[in-house]
C-alpha cells in the first residue's frame, strides 16, 4: 500500500506522485494491465507509465483514465459546487455574482519609505 500523504502540507509533485500511486492501484486491483488500461483510455503505453510515476502529465489524460475505469463522476468531488450556498443567496436576494473584485489597495495606506 503506498503511504499517506497530508495533502495540506504536500507539493504539486508529491500530489501527482501519490495520484500516480493510486491509478496504479485503482488499475491493479481491476486486473487491468497498462497496454489495456492506455487502449480503453485511447493513450499511449508511454502515457500512462509516466502518469503512474507521477510525471508531467496532462489534464486530459487524467480524465481520459478516469473514464475508462468508469469513476469520473468522482470529479465532481473535486471543487465544490458553487451554487451550494443557500445563506449567501438569501442575503443576496438570488442575485448571482457575475465576476469577482478584490479589494483594492488604497496607496495611501502603504507606509512611505525613501527610493520610491
Amino acid at each position: 500500500m503506498a503511504d499517506v500523504i497530508d495533502l495540506s502540507l504536500a507539493t504539486s509533485e508529491q500530489i501527482e506522485k501519490a495520484l500516480g500511486d493510486r491509478i496504479e492501484q485503482v488499475r491493479l486491483s481491476r486486473n487491468i494491465t497498462q497496454q489495456m488500461l492506455a487502449d480503453e483510455a485511447s493513450i499511449s503505453l508511454r502515457t500512462i507509465r509516466r502518469l503512474e510515476k507521477g510525471e508531467g502529465t496532462s489534464l486530459d489524460t487524467f480524465i481520459r483514465v478516469l473514464i475508462a475505469f468508469g469513476i469520473q463522476e468522482n470529479l465532481k468531488n473535486i471543487l465544490p459546487d458553487p451554487n451550494a450556498r443557500p445563506m449567501e443567496r438569501v442575503s443576496n436576494l438570488g442575485s448571482e455574482r457575475k465576476r469577482a473584485r478584490p479589494t483594492e489597495t488604497n496607496e495611501s495606506d502603504i507606509p512611505w519609505s525613501w527610493g520610491d
